[in-house]
């Protein structure tokens, strides 16, 4: 599943870009933040920061971890549904690499569980208000497997710079930001438009319309987090993929759906500046 790290690691790949600095490695953030969570009960920063919704997630998962690697079963992997994260659609721009558009410590759980070393992928960056509301800001993706240390860093920079429906990030802007990473899996072909689960299925449409092949893309939260129904997914699906026909007579169309699922994370940009700042304070 996607995890903090490949959000830390998509806010380091953009921020050093933009910074004009070198990057930390995949591998180099996986374990400066293992060491970073594994200071969080003792820490004793601000109020602002013990209540942050990243550290106290972290805090709550710290007894089970442990009572994992207590288990003699420890080493064995086990399975997480998708988190939940801001409401966002995506798009399918042509990457430039071609794609087609897929007491015991943290860091010794972290060593045990079987690593996923590539996967299709979607960084999502979203915009929070003062009111902590969520504004799509740039998303784009690939359902080619990339090497996560690779497509990550990639696709951080291809959404936060080349997504053609907004202006591309600038500095200024890192404070009000958030990240969110969607690893793909368990890609089929749905027997008919309408075998998938509202909140389980991420959609891929691809049909025929007057002569013109279509396509779109949406992750699996899009349709919860929007209330739409099944229909009105596959609706507003259609109409981002360019089709302007009669709504009401949407099944006409002779729609492919592949449906697929995400293993999603996201972390806002004050927890990605509390760790790099320790990280640079220890240097």
């Amino acid at each position: 599943m996607a995890t903090i790290e490949h959000c830390l690691y998509c806010f380091e790949a953009l921020a050093a870009h933009l910074e004009d600095r070198k990057p930390l490695t995949l591998s180099e953030v996986q374990k400066s933040w293992a060491e970073y969570v594994n200071t969080l009960e003792a820490d004793d920063e601000d109020d602002s920061a013990a209540t942050s919704p990243t550290r106290s997630k972290l805090t709550k998962r710290l007894p089970a971890l442990r009572r994992l690697v207590a288990s003699p079963a420890s080493g064995s992997s086990t399975s997480s549904a998708p988190s939940s994260s801001a409401s966002s659609t995506t798009s399918l721009p042509q990457p430039s690499s071609g794609t087609d558009t897929p007491a015991t410590s943290v860091s010794s759980i972290a060593a045990q569980a079987p690593a996923i070393t590539e996967s299709p992928l979607f960084v999502t960056w979203n915009t929070i208000s003062s009111r902590h509301d969520h504004s799509l800001r740039g998303c784009i993706g690939t359902f080619e497997a990339q090497e996560l240390d690779e497509g990550l860093s990639s696709y951080a920079l291809t959404s936060a710079l080349h997504d053609t429906r907004f202006n591309p990030i600038v500095a200024r802007e890192l404070p009000s930001l958030e990240v969110a990473v969607t690893l793909l899996t368990d890609f089929e072909d749905a027997d008919g438009p309408m075998d998938w689960e509202l909140g389980t299925h991420g959609l891929r449409i691809s049909f025929y319309y007057h002569g013109r092949r279509y396509g779109a893309t949406y992750l699996p939260d899009v349709a919860v987090e929007q209330g739409w129904t099944k229909e009105e997914t596959l609706v507003s699906l259609m109409r981002k993929a360019g089709w302007m026909g009669k709504k009401d007579r949407w099944e006409e169309v002779d729609l492919k759906v592949v449906r697929y699922q995400g293993k999603k994370e996201s972390l806002e940009y004050v927890e990605y500046k509390r760790w790099r700042d320790r990280l640079d304070s220890r240097k």
